[in-house]
C-alpha cells in the first residue's frame, strides 16, 4: 500500500561486510573474521533487556547507532523483545544510520528470532482475550499448537511473525532467522511429533529464503544443546541438520546456532551434550564439524558477570579494565564462537565493552591458561 513505510533492501555480503571491517582494520585487531562468506565483529548487539518503554526505545536506538559507529556488524534482536519494540528500535537505528551515511545496509547482519507469542508494543490488560482475538479466532494459530501458553512453531505463525520482524526491523530482508527456542515443545509433545513441527517449519523457512524475506535460518535456544544427553529438553544437533537435509536436501540454509555461553555457562565447551557418528563431543566441537556459526547469548549472563570475577581469572584476562571486558573477552576468543553478543541499552555500556575489541583476541596459549 502507498501509506506504508517502504523497507530497506539488500542483505550482508561479502562486499559490505568487507568493506565495513576494513574501516576498522587498524584500531580493532581481530576485531573481524571471516565465516560463510561475511566478515563480522565479534562481539554483536542483543536486545533482550529492558522495559517496553519509550525510554527504554530511545537508550537502545542510541546504543545500536553507537555500537555500529565503534564496531558492531551484528545485531541480533527477537519479535517478542519488549513486546516488539526491539525490533523496531534496531529498525529506527539502521534506518538513521544509513541516512547519514554511517553505515549501509549490506555491512549489517541483522537477525531476529520467532515462535513465542507476543504482543503489540505493550502488554494488554487481558492476554488471553488479547491472543484468542488476534491469533485464535483468525486463524492464525490453532490451540494444540499452543505448548507452555506461550510457544508456537507452526508454518502460518512463522510467516506471520517473520512479516512483522520485516515490517518492525524496516527492512525487506533479515539476514539470518532463528526458530526462537524449539525445545519449549518438548514440554508437551512427543519427540517424535517435535521433529514433524521442526520440519514443518524449516520447510516455512526454506520457503522464506526462497523468497527473498530471510537469507538463512538457524536454531536460538537455551538448553536444548547443553542439556545432558537424556534430559527432556535435549536436542541432537546432527538430528537437527537432518531434519533440514530432509527438507531440502544438502543445499539447506540451516546456517546458525545461538546458545547461552559464558564463564559460569561453559557446557558448550566442557560438556559432551552431542554425538557425531559414534563419537560424543562438546557442542562448539560439533558445530564447528558441520560448518556452523555461533553466535553466544547471556555473554554476560545478563549484567551478573559484569563485576566480582574471582582474582585469578582478573589475572589470565589481562590488559582490559573491568570485569565485564574480561567476560566478553572469555567468550570471544573461545574457539568455535563467531560473534560474543552482549545486551546493551546504554551509551555508556557500548563504550565500554567495545573497548574489548581494542585489545587482541586470546591466542590459544593464554586461552587454554585461564583453566590451568
Amino acid at each position: 500500500m502507498s501509506g506504508e513505510p517502504k523497507l530497506i533492501r539488500g542483505w550482508a555480503t561479502a562486499e559490505g561486510t568487507g568493506r565495513f571491517a576494513a574501516r576498522f582494520a587498524g584500531s580493532l585487531p581481530g576485531h573481524f573474521a571471516e565465516t560463510h562468506g561475511l566478515r563480522l565483529s565479534s562481539i554483536g548487539l542483543g536486545t533482550y533487556l529492558g522495559d517496553p518503554t519509550a525510554e527504554c526505545d530511545a537508550l537502545y536506538t542510541e546504543a545500536i547507532e553507537r555500537a555500529v559507529e565503534l564496531g558492531v556488524n551484528v545485531v541480533d534482536s527477537a519479535v517478542n523483545y519488549r513486546h516488539q519494540r526491539s525490533e523496531r528500535s534496531v529498525g529506527r537505528s539502521l534506518a538513521r544510520l544509513i541516512a547519514e551515511g554511517k553505515a549501509r545496509r549490506d555491512e549489517i547482519l541483522l537477525a531476529t528470532k520467532g515462535g513465542f507469542l507476543t504482543f503489540d508494543g505493550e502488554e494488554p490488560a487481558d492476554p488471553g482475550a488479547y491472543f484468542e482475538e488476534t491469533l485464535v479466532k483468525t486463524g492464525l494459530v490453532r490451540p494444540e499448537e499452543v505448548v507452555a501458553g506461550c510457544h508456537v512453531m507452526s508454518p502460518r505463525y512463522l510467516e506471520n511473525q517473520i512479516e512483522a520482524s520485516r515490517s518492525n526491523l524496516g527492512v525487506e530482508t533479515i539476514d539470518l532467522y532463528y526458530l526462537h527456542n524449539p525445545e519449549t515443545q518438548l514440554a508437551e509433545v512427543t519427540r517424535q511429533e517435535f521433529f514433524r513441527r521442526l520440519k514443518a517449519a524449516f520447510e516455512a523457512l526454506e520457503k522464506a529464503v526462497a523468497t527473498e524475506r530471510i537469507r538463512a535460518y538457524g536454531t536460538a535456544t537455551w538448553n536444548a544443546y547443553r542439556a545432558g544427553l537424556e534430559a527432556r529438553d535435549a536436542v541432537s544437533l546432527a538430528d537437527v541438520l537432518r531434519a533440514a537435509e530432509e527438507v531440502a536436501g544438502k543445499s539447506h540454509h540451516f546456517r546458525a546456532v545461538q546458545l547461552p555461553f559464558n564463564l559460569a555457562m561453559p557446557e558448550a565447551l566442557a560438556a559432551k551434550t552431542q554425538r557425531l557418528g559414534p563419537e560424543c563431543m562438546p557442542f562448539l566441537h560439533a558445530a564447528r564439524a558441520q560448518g556452523l556459526m555461533v553466535f553466544s547469548s547471556a555473554s554476560l549472563l545478563q549484567g551478573r558477570l559484569a563485576a566480582d570475577l574471582p582474582d585469578g581469572i582478573r589475572e589470565k584476562l589481562r590488559g582490559l579494565a573491568t570485569d565485564a571486558q574480561r567476560s566478553i573477552q572469555f567468550v570471544r576468543s573461545t574457539p568455535g564462537i563467531t560473534t560474543a553478543l552482549v545486551g546493551m541499552s546504554r551509551r555508556e555500556h557500548v563504550e565500554e565493552n567495545l573497548a574489548t575489541a581494542r585489545v587482541p583476541r586470546l591466542t590459544q596459549e593464554e586461552y587454554r591458561g585461564i583453566f590451568s
